[in-house]
């Protein structure tokens, strides 16, 4: 309303602009004010709104969102770079379960440069770096040897049993699986049948087959292809199959510890669980990768493949799993450079957080 609209208005209701610009005023302090300790709602308001309701030890936070699903803080593994095992399982829920199986066909996402553009040098520090700087901290580890301890720095891998009982008991379960040729394993299945578990040993070259004692062994090896029309699907013979194709014919909906030395075809039976779910079928990877060539169709030049690996240990992330454990092998090279501080061979020991234990 302008002012000089008032002039007409006073001939017949005299007392109106006395009370326009009071009721104005009061209407616009009103719009103004803000109720003590709202919040503003922004683009995300809708979606989440965490409550703390519990700190483990300062290793992490556990909160609640609106919906009541429990979610594990990884905030001060951001900051710090690790956190404790217990701090993050035993919350998963159904939801999150059927979150994580809604990922099947994913396609692994090339990571942005290490340096913003092609480089040997940055992506390999970049690579190197990522695989030897433990995430992750356990109270309790299975190590290889004769005795358990809870140091792993000399072992050549680390299994986190927090929260297990060991051996299991019969109303416990406990899968392991192990893939690898020449009988270079025989450490981690000595440890698996000490735990109690169920023992399935891979191995297309071993000659000796099931029935030799308490260790499930077959000549099948893992493949990251589908089966091929009239291919064979038995676990007896050399036959080639992937993950879960194994696991869904020997009844398992999952396996609680995987050791796996592939000889370089690691890169794409990882990427094929990525792209098919099965990593959310694992609790923990003992993995050995093999950085000497690109591996098994792998392709690019030499910065293109260490970027691709990079990526799919990312995916690894992205999926929960945490390293736990590095240990160096042989050799001193990568894709046939020498660089300082650099192995041609590492074994990696991982667990998924999203798993219960």
């Amino acid at each position: 309303m302008r002012v000089g609209s008032c002039s007409g208005l006073r001939r017949f209701l005299p007392r109106v602009c006395l009370l326009v610009f009071p009721l104005l005023l009061v209407l616009q302090l009103l719009v103004g004010l803000r109720v003590p300790g709202a919040r503003q709602a922004g683009p995300f308001e809708d979606e989440f709104g965490f409550t703390i309701i519990n700190i483990a030890s300062g290793r992490g936070a556990i909160a609640t969102d609106k919906s009541g699903r429990v979610w594990a803080s990884e905030l001060w593994a951001e900051e710090a770079g690790s956190y404790t095992v217990s701090s993050l399982t035993g919350f998963e829920d159904e939801n999150e379960m059927t979150t994580q199986r809604a990922h099947i066909g994913r396609q692994v996402e090339l990571q942005p440069w290490a340096a913003g553009q092609p480089s040997f040098t940055a992506e390999a520090e970049r690579f190197i770096s990522y695989i030897t700087t433990p995430q992750v901290h356990c109270l309790q580890l299975l190590v290889p040897g004769d005795t358990q301890d809870e140091k792993a720095s000399e072992g050549l891998w680390a299994l986190c049993v927090e929260g297990w009982t060991l051996p299991v008991t019969k109303l416990q379960s406990c899968v392991s699986y192990s893939f690898s040729m020449g009988q270079k394993d025989e450490a981690f299945v000595k440890k698996m049948l000490w735990a109690g578990c169920e023992v399935h040993q891979f191995d297309p070259g071993r000659k000796q087959l099931s029935g030799q004692g308490p260790v499930h062994r077959h000549h099948t090896w893992l493949d990251w292809r589908s089966p091929r029309a009239g291919q064979k699907s038995g676990l007896e013979d050399a036959t080639p199959q992937k993950l879960n194709a194994i696991m869904d014919t020997l009844g398992h909906t999952e396996v609680h510890f995987i050791n796996a030395d592939l000889e370089s075809a690691e890169w794409r039976v990882l990427e094929s669980w990525v792209k098919d779910g099965t990593l959310g079928r694992i609790q923990q990877l003992v993995l050995t990768v093999h950085l000497q060539w690109a591996g098994f169709e792998v392709g690019g030049n030499n910065a293109e493949v260490i970027r691709f690996w990079y990526s799919v240990i990312q995916e690894l992330y992205m999926a929960g799993f945490r390293l736990l454990h590095s240990a160096e092998g042989v050799g001193q090279t990568i894709l046939q450079h020498s660089l300082p501080n650099t192995h041609s061979t590492y074994t990696l020991s991982w667990i998924n957080t999203r798993r219960r234990y």
